[in-house]
């Protein structure tokens, strides 16, 4: 195909033509003003100068046509694998490549959309901009998308300069049940209800016997799961109680009802971190001492923690005849803390206290029914509990966890943990320790006094002068204890022989006794690592090997994690998730739910194939929706503006585009030529003005 068309290329500036062609037309005015009759002959020869100096010049083009382009949008989402949906999209696909390569002069270009990143859904929009800025807009035909129609970038949607068409897969009695969590907290505290709502919805062609009511599990922390009936389509109010700190997860699950769609978006999980509002801790130092000022100071720069401290300045058996009206002292209230509101207190600890009959007996039966019940207490042994006045000596000796044999070892030793101790999460790994069997670098700093216990109960985690046990824990009932037989852990506070972690070790304690899942002994729960899909399985055991956890995927397979020891009672190995979703781990009595990514993806929250989120971009494209349940329609070629769609087919418009590829200028007139024409004409003007001035 070739054209032809003028174009020029002035040899002076179009300003300098521009003024030439005012003064020739002055000269023909006063010409023609004087009447000299060969005014037009001179008007011609002054215009063929100014045309030969715009240097006119012909150009043919050589021009090929060009293929039209036509964009087929595969979509290979999560959702598209529904139902028959990635059938119906490969019969789809097979088809339309064979029928649009059969149209003369027409290209199929095929993008394919696979699952957005970080749970971003169907990224079409974007696939079908990037593919349609890599081709010429001219060649573009028209865009068919194969689809479910649940795109998640809609605005990113361009303007196409041809017909958009969807073909909707999935069937129209397709129907799906999906539990959607509303409203939930990040955070909540420890012993408060906190509120969760959610929604139970039943969505496309739902039967009839299906019914209005689902059943609704709930399992915290990988228990024993309860069920309950609700309603469908109604908002539920649920309220939880937080039981520890840390992450608290809860999964909830829909009873599968068949002929749903996907099982994959009746599960949810919440994870809560726990937190306390406040650590309620009752501090009873049995007399002033050295240490007294470090447990305060340690306990009031916390400023979670709510502290009560009675120190017993003034013994029943001392009797010196002041009255008591004029004492300044404030009476220690027994009753209405260890009767009254003993209920109230996180944690009670007795620091070198000694049992000199301000505490009725009753007392500590209360005190020992508090910790049976769930409560905690920290007893910081002094040399009193050698004696008579031991705690041992009260009700409190059912549930101590060791008795005293009524020796003091006063000589500096140094605090080592034990064997159990390097692995007990409580002493395991503190900055400094020294070996079992000690060693010749730096370590921590000796003590100087110790209260010889002896028929250990709990577990003996740290050690001190001649091996005796000098910290040992022990459960009792729903409640914990702790022992530490010295009164002579603010050595360390103090700097002595370099000190130690007594703010970390009492800390570990405390949370211990609270029981904080990050301390407990046996304990299986995994860490996911922010930004992949990858996660350690972690398993913390006080026996000397762990056995494989077996891990339960979001498809329902299963697989064996074997696990290797990475530190002294920790075990570990990393996992590689294929998916987003719920993991559940178990060994023995352990269970656990761990979330990657959510636990129904993003796909799956609109299961039901839909043209809705699409329909504006179709609309203003002059597109159409054809169902494949319908049949696979043909494809036609149609003039722009006319209709693109009908019963059974979809139309494309051939753009007619066509790439140069070859151009030739050549002049209009060689240059001489203008010169002769300009010089006959000049001259026939002169002899026809000559002969009218010789017939005058």
């Amino acid at each position: 195909m070739s054209g032809l068309s003028v174009i020029f290329a002035p040899l002076l500036p179009w300003a300098v033509l521009g003024a030439g062609a005012g003064l020739a037309v002055a000269l023909l005015a006063l010409a023609l003003w004087r009447g000299l009759p060969g005014w037009p002959l001179r008007g011609m020869a002054a215009l063929v100068l100014l045309a030969a100096l715009s240097g006119p010049s012909l150009q043919r083009e050589e021009t090929e046509a060009l293929s039209d382009i036509v964009l087929l949008v595969d979509d290979r989402s999560a959702s598209q694998g529904l139902g028959g949906r990635a059938a119906q999209t490969d019969a789809a696909v097979a088809a339309l490549e064979a029928r649009i390569g059969a149209l003369p002069g027409t290209e199929l270009r095929r993008v394919t959309v696979p699952d957005g990143e970080e749970n971003s859904g169907t990224r079409l929009g974007a696939a079908l901009a990037e593919a349609l800025a890599a081709e010429p807009r001219a060649r573009v035909a028209g865009a068919v998308v194969i689809s479910d129609g649940q795109v998640h970038d809609v605005p990113l949607i361009p303007d196409l300069p041809a017909p958009l068409h969807l073909l909707l897969t999935g069937a129209p009695q397709d129907w799906d049940r999906r539990l959607v969590i509303q409203t939930a907290p990040a955070f909540g505290i420890i012993g408060e209800p906190v509120s969760i709502r959610l929604r139970v919805e039943d969505v496309g062609a739902v039967p009839a016997e299906v019914g209005g009511r689902a059943t609704v599990s709930i399992s915290i922390e990988g228990e024993e799961p309860k069920e309950y009936e609700v309603s469908v389509g109604r908002d539920l109010e649920l309220p939880l109680t937080l039981r520890h700190g840390g992450q608290n997860v809860v999964q909830f699950s829909v009873l599968p009802v068949e002929g749903e769609l996907t099982t994959r978006n009746n599960d949810a999980v919440v994870q809560i971190n726990g937190v306390r509002d406040r650590l309620r801790v009752l501090l009873v130092s049995g007399e002033p001492h050295a240490g007294e000022r470090t447990w305060r100071n340690l306990l009031k720069s916390d400023p979670g923690v709510d502290l009560v401290h009675f120190t017993i300045l003034r013994p029943p058996e001392k009797q010196d005849g002041v009255p008591v009206a004029e004492l300044s002292l404030i009476a220690f209230p027994t009753q209405e803390l260890f009767i009254d509101k003993i209920d109230e207190f996180d944690l009670i600890i007795f620091d070198r206290y000694g049992e000199r009959g301000i505490l009725p007996s009753a007392y500590f039966e209360n005190i020992r029914d508090y910790v049976l019940n769930g409560g905690a207490v920290l007893v910081a042994a002094g040399p009193e509990y050698a004696t008579v006045e031991s705690l041992w000596q009260t009700d409190l000796a059912d549930i101590l966890p060791a008795r005293p044999t009524g020796r003091v070892l006063s000589e500096p030793f140094l605090p080592r943990p034990t064997d159990l101790g390097l692995r007990h999460p409580v002493t395991a790994g503190l900055e400094g320790a020294p070996g079992v069997e000690g060693d010749d670098g730096p370590h921590w700093g000796r003590w100087l006094r110790q209260i010889e216990l002896t028929d250990p109960t709990g577990e003996v985690v740290m050690q001190g002068a001649r091996g005796a046990p000098l910290l040992v824990l022990s459960r009792a009932g729903e409640g914990r204890l702790a022992l530490l037989a010295s009164d002579h852990a603010w050595l360390w506070d103090r700097g002595y022989e370099g000190g130690g972690p007594q703010l970390e070790l009492l800390r570990r304690i405390a949370h211990w006794e609270m029981k904080e899942p990050e301390l407990e002994e046996e304990a299986l729960f995994a860490e996911v690592e922010p930004g992949s899909m990858a996660l350690t399985v972690v398993r913390r055991t006080m026996e000397g090997q762990a056995d494989p956890v077996q891990m339960t995927l979001p498809d329902g397979s299963t697989r064996e994690i074997v696990l290797q020891e990475t530190a002294p009672g920790r075990f570990t190995a990393r996992f590689v998730a294929p998916e987003a979703g719920l993991y559940r781990l178990a060994q023995g009595d352990l269970e656990r739910v761990a979330a990657l990514g959510p636990a129904s993806p993003r796909e799956y929250d609109e299961p039901i194939a839909s043209p809705e989120p699409l329909a504006a971009a179709l609309a203003a494209s002059g597109g159409a929706v054809t169902r494949l349940s319908d049949g696979i329609p043909t494809v036609r070629a149609v003039r722009a503006g006319r209709p693109a769609a009908g019963r059974g087919w979809i139309g494309i418009t051939p753009r007619e585009a066509a790439a140069t590829t070859d151009i030739r200028v050549v002049p209009l007139l060689p240059a001489w030529a203008w010169l002769v024409m300009a010089a006959l004409l000049s001259v026939a003007a002169w002899l026809r003005e000559g002969r009218g001035r010789a017939r005058s």
